[in-house]
């Protein structure tokens, strides 16, 4: 699971990474939208006095520039011309002719249009150049000018009279935002429907803007960067910020979660971080770290920098994962880690199959298979897991009844085909794509998936249920027969992606045992049982691990060579031990045992498994 339509307007700042900065960048950072207004419009006027006439506002889709546009055409005491980038885009008609391909409008394959291909232009190419020509002609000719909207700072309007500003979203933000119309998609005169709107963001706007932003950081370009947000606006200049995460890259972290309801969602999560009530019925979905869906927060001076953590990774990224994988990934951070929680709710995941590498990269370019794995955290009475399909039965039986049951609606004994095993805690499940599966009732698992930007699920059996909104919910069968690998049974099951763990460590101390390994994935699993009042070291081999604690109280997580590089990690929390750490070390300082469940790239890991 990947996209992130609907996310919960709830903030959790208990994942706060606490580092030490000096007191200059500490005040290099100005926090709260009055303070930050008024120190843009003052640099602003500076810049002008020192030649920087040509003002560039861009940002993340979503960014709120009117507001801060409208204080600065009331607050500014010099004149400026004020342009929009709305007038400037390439028409609405002769953008969707560019991007047709990239949304398909296929409703036998794709029912809800939720699929699309990844857009392979710059944000340049959704920019009129006759418009753009112009603009730059009367650029030349005017004292002093505000550009603003997304793309403002491409190439074709950047000078060196220019100042650029950067208003960055997080992800979760940005979502809400869309949900509650605040923006349209680049070049729309009127607004979509909200999931072709979000749609379009995933494949075609999100994708050019957040390749803006690399090349902006990337080469220094930001002049000033503000994190614009309701609740922890800030803003600060752009070597400041590069300061900040770097630092922040020699520690260990965790990003801040964002939820999601769904119709199988469970009450384990509500418990176990006492959210509120109010939130949602249904908690089905905790992004704990899915690294570009999610945001990082860091705590300067009991005020919270709130960042996308993509725009960390583009920050300081071979720093966080190793040269090698930045090199292997492009630049992404290649695993991606939610909670599923269906403890103590309705009913199960629907049934779902993934596509492999050729599937995923003809039909939505993407970067490889869409793999998972599912780690079994905590159950309730009864709790299975369903993989593989059941040896003794035909799956094309399984196969033409899911046909029958999308056109009539025909209930199916899914159990009767599709492999069940009892769930029980601490059981790692592989799912290479092609594999069927899916998460029972009444458990609450670890999931991992492999690097895709978006999600591909084909749902294969859904029980016939509703949406909140009492439609039923969309069946993928053409492409689910598509990508289904048949000879998956519940025999090649056991032999290949439910293994039993495998000793690797026994110490007085703690053991560690391998339990998720596969031929066919390029990341493995291990869990580290740690006993009272004791430690596990462990040497990073050059790239990074993430680490869950999905038992216990409470450990500590530190750079055995550089001690005061730490986080205090509680129960379900996620970190990353970074590159830039070798040799770290996990103390347990909870009053009970604890389990480590670990995840790290194999040796000689390879993005494509075919190629």
């Amino acid at each position: 699971m990947s996209f992130m339509f609907k996310p919960l307007k709830y903030d959790d700042f208990s994942a706060i990474n606490k580092i030490e900065l000096s007191k200059e960048l500490s005040d290099g950072v100005i926090f709260g939208k009055e303070n930050s207004f008024i120190t843009l419009k003052k640099a602003i006027e500076d810049g002008y006095h020192e030649g920087k006439n040509n003002i560039l506002v861009d940002g993340y889709v979503g960014a709120n520039f009117n507001q801060l546009i409208d204080y600065l055409k009331s607050a500014l005491t010099i004149d400026a011309l004020f342009t929009s980038m709305e007038e400037l885009y390439k028409s609405e008609s002769e953008i969707n002719s560019m991007t047709a391909d990239n949304l398909p409008n296929n409703l036998d394959e794709d029912p809800v249009l939720l699929f699309g291909k990844l857009f392979n232009g710059k944000i340049n190419d959704l920019i009129d150049p006759t418009l753009a020509k112009e603009k730059c002609e009367s650029l030349k000719s005017e004292d002093f000018s505000i550009l603003y909207g997304l793309g403002s700072s491409c190439d074709l309007f950047r000078n060196s009279n220019s100042l650029i500003i950067y208003l960055d979203v997080i992800p979760k933000n940005a979502a809400v935002r869309a949900r509650e119309g605040q923006f349209k998609n680049i070049g729309d005169r009127s607004k979509r429907e909200f999931n072709l709107l979000m749609r379009r963001n995933y494949f075609v706007d999100f994708e050019v803007v957040v390749h803006h932003r690399k090349e902006l950081i990337q080469n220094n370009l930001i002049d000033l960067y503000v994190s614009d947000s309701e609740v922890t606006y800030a803003m600060t200049d752009g070597k400041t910020l590069s300061f900040i995460l770097e630092k922040l890259s020699q520690y260990p972290f965790r990003a801040k979660p964002v939820y999601l309801e769904g119709i199988w969602g469970g009450e384990f999560i509500r418990k176990i971080r006492n959210l509120p009530k109010e939130m949602s019925e249904n908690i089905a979905w905790i992004f704990e770290f899915i690294p570009m869906e999610v945001s990082i927060v860091v705590d300067i001076e009991n005020n919270y920098l709130d960042i996308p953590f993509s725009t960390f990774m583009q920050s300081t990224g071979e720093k966080i994962i190793g040269e090698q994988a930045y090199t292997e990934f492009e630049g992404y951070f290649p695993i991606r880690f939610n909670y599923d929680d269906s403890w103590h709710s309705d009913g199960n995941m629907s049934i779902q199959v993934h596509p492999d590498e050729d599937f995923v990269i003809e039909n939505y370019n993407e970067f490889g298979r869409q793999d998972e794995a599912y780690y079994i955290v905590a159950t309730g009475h009864n709790a299975k897991t369903y993989v593989g399909f059941d040896e003794k039965e035909d799956p094309q039986e399984f196969i033409d009844l899911m046909k029958l049951s999308e056109r009539t609606g025909i209930d199916i004994d899914y159990q009767k085909y599709v492999n069940s095993i009892d769930s029980k805690i601490g059981t790692q499940v592989m799912l290479p794509a092609g594999t069927i599966h899916s998460s029972g009732q009444n458990q609450f698992i670890l999931e991992l998936g492999s690097l895709t930007i978006g999600s591909y699920t084909y749902k294969v059996y859904d029980y016939n249920r509703r949406d909140k909104e009492g439609k039923l919910r969309p069946i993928h069968s053409i492409n689910g027969e598509k990508v289904l690998h048949k000879e998956r049974d519940s025999k090649w099951v056991k032999e290949n992606i439910v293994i039993e763990p495998i000793l690797i460590q026994n110490t007085d101390d703690y053991k560690e045992y391998i339990v998720g390994q596969t031929d066919l994935m390029y990341y493995e699993t291990s869990r580290v049982e740690l006993k009272k009042k004791c430690i596990y070291e462990c040497n990073n081999h050059n790239q990074f691990t993430v680490l869950s604690l999905v038992d216990g109280e409470e450990v500590l997580v530190y750079s055995k060579s550089n001690p005061e590089f730490k986080f205090h990690q509680k129960y379900l929390e996620i970190v990353v031990v970074p590159n830039t750490i070798n040799d770290y070390v996990v103390e347990n300082i909870g009053y009970q045992p604890c389990v480590i469940h670990k995840t790290y790239l194999k040796n000689g890991y390879k993005r494509y498994k075919n190629r």
